[in-house]
Parts: structure tokens; sequence; C-alpha cells
């Protein structure tokens, strides 16, 4: 007896590890996507190596005047550089109206010589009975110089101050580079434009178009991440979370209101029930039928096993009586 009912369980259990496999294999992903600086910018540092355009440039141009490109790629001294940090902070607040606050903030932004990037107005539920509130979340970029100005009037008249972060990012090194390798490709540039006028044939001009427009591409990244960084430096970025005081107070079950622990475990037991909620909805639209589409090919295989196991089964016993019979 016991064994059919392992036979059964693992049978079952591999099914469901299988089954996982080929959902996690074919299934859609769901991630959360976050918003972060980074200093590999796309295009940064790409396009040939400054030897390999060098070479080619030279090569393809008239032998009057390699001295003259090998000039345009000299390696140039840095110069010096303020130190560049980026400087962005985000925090939660309680405020009475979430809507109202959000219009003074923006307002606030515009003021102090920045504006707005993104803002959100949602509901949100709380309480037992899940009544709505309202939420809103916003993104406002100001004067670096002005940050611990805008954080001030952003926590004034605020009910509480969940959090606050502060972050910091040096990035003069990284400019600086992006300075450099700006100078190089227009120095190229501009004896690349030279060789044009100078080339005495149409392959010799050909040749350097076609390295003058990689240089220009080049340029133009250049350009853009150099625009990208300085505007990252000038302006800090400021996301705030609304919160509306209500959905903050203590559950009231019964006329008895529930602080401190009791409160947190009520609405942790509301999070828990919402979870599970969406759970079994996803568990039963896409999950089961998942499986099920899953165990269909495989029950016939399954099926199609069984059968031609008891065929070579029953075809050796039959074998075996065959010399019984004879004797």
């Amino acid at each position: 007896m016991k064994r059919p009912i392992l036979i059964i369980v693992s049978v079952v259990v591999a099914f469901v590890l299988i089954g996982t496999a080929l959902m996690t294999l074919f299934g859609p992903y769901v991630g959360t996507t976050y918003n972060s600086v980074s200093n590999e910018l796309p295009g940064y540092g790409g396009g040939a190596p400054e030897s390999v355009v060098v070479q080619e440039t030279i090569n393809s141009a008239p032998v009057s005047m390699r001295d003259q490109a090998i000039l345009a790629f000299q390696v140039l001294e840095p110069q010096k550089q303020e130190r560049m940090v980026i400087q962005n902070a985000d925090l939660a607040i309680v405020v009475a109206d979430p809507q109202a606050r959000m219009s003074e903030i923006a307002a606030m932004a515009v003021a102090l010589g920045g504006h707005v990037v993104s803002s959100s107005l949602y509901t949100t539920y709380y309480g037992p009975n899940s009544v709505e509130a309202p939420e809103a979340t916003l993104t406002i970029r100001v004067p670096q110089e002005k940050l611990d100005e805008a954080l001030a009037t952003i926590e004034k008249d605020a009910v509480k101050v969940n959090y606050e972060n502060r972050t910091s990012e040096d990035i003069t090194n990284v400019y600086v580079d992006l300075q450099s390798q700006l100078k190089a490709k227009q120095a190229a540039e501009k004896k690349l434009l030279e060789f044009i006028e100078k080339a005495e044939d149409t392959e010799s001009a050909l040749a350097v178009y076609t390295q003058l427009q990689i240089i220009q591409s080049e340029i133009e990244v250049l350009k853009g991440q150099i625009k990208y960084y300085d505007e990252s430096v000038a302006l800090s970025a400021v996301s705030i979370r609304l919160i509306a005081e209500e959905t903050v107070q203590p559950v009231e079950v019964g006329g008895w209101k529930l602080e401190g622990a009791a409160n947190d475990a009520i609405q942790d037991l509301i999070y828990f029930t919402q979870g599970f909620t969406r759970f079994l909805i996803r568990f039963v639209l896409y999950t089961l039928p998942a499986l099920i589409l899953v165990a269909i090919p495989l029950y016939l295989v399954f099926l199609g096993g069984r059968g031609l196991y008891r065929r070579l089964k029953k075809s050796k016993a039959a074998t075996e009586v065959k010399p019984e019979e004879k004797k």
C-alpha cells in the first residue's frame, strides 16, 4: 500500500518541479524598475580605440600629411577641475492633504529655480473596511545650493517625516575623462577636415571622410554625456512620497483604538490578506492553467511509457512460459 502512495507523491513532485521550470522559462517576467545614476552611460567609451583610429586615418591620408595626423591625436593633459558632486534626496512625509501639498511643493520647486520631473496622485486603502485615501508621489529638481532649503520647506508643515535619505556621488574623475576625450576628438575632427580639403584624389578623401563621420558621432555622444552630468550636478533630484494622515491613525475596532503593536499587527494582517488574495487570483488565472497545459503532454508521455513497459513485460513473461511448456 505504501509503494503506490510513494510513486504518486514522486510523480506529483516531479510534475510540479517540471511545470515550475517551464513556467519560469516561458512565462512573463515581472520585475521592478529602479531609477539610478550610473557612470556607465550608453555610448560611454564607445567607438573605435584611439590607436585604431590613428592608424587607419594616417594610412588613408596622403604621405605628406602623416606628421600632421599624428599631432591631431596627441594626449592632452587634463586641466584642473573643481569637484563635481551629484546630490539627491528622497523622503516620505505624512500630510493632511496629499493633493494640496503636492501642488505646494511643485510651486516651491519652480520658485527656487527648479522644475517638476514627474508627479502622480492615486488612491490607497487602509483599515479593516478598506477605506479609500489619497496618496501622491512626485520628483522635483532644485538648484543644488538650495537643496537644504527645499527639504526644510517640504518638511515644515508635515505631520510626520517617515524617512529622509540623501546621497552624494563624486563624478569628478569621470567628468574630466569625458572632457579630455572630447578635446582629443575635436582636435582630430579639425585635422580631418583639413585632410579632406587637401586630398589629392577621391579615394583618400573618401577614406578620411569615413573617419570624420565616426569622430563627429563620438563627439555628439560625449557632448550629451557632459551635458547630462552638468545638469545632474546643477540640479538635485528630490523624490517625495506624500502619505495621507488618516492612513497612519490608530485602527478603531468596536470603539477601541488599537495603537502600537496592536495597530501594526492589524495593518500587517490587512496587507497579508491583500497579498494572499492577489496570489489566489494569479494562481487561478495563470499558474493553474499553465500547470494543466504542462500536465497534458507529460501525462501522454506517462501513458505511452506505461503501455510500452507493460508490452515488454508481457512479452518477457510469454517467452519464459514457452520453455516450460516444451518440458
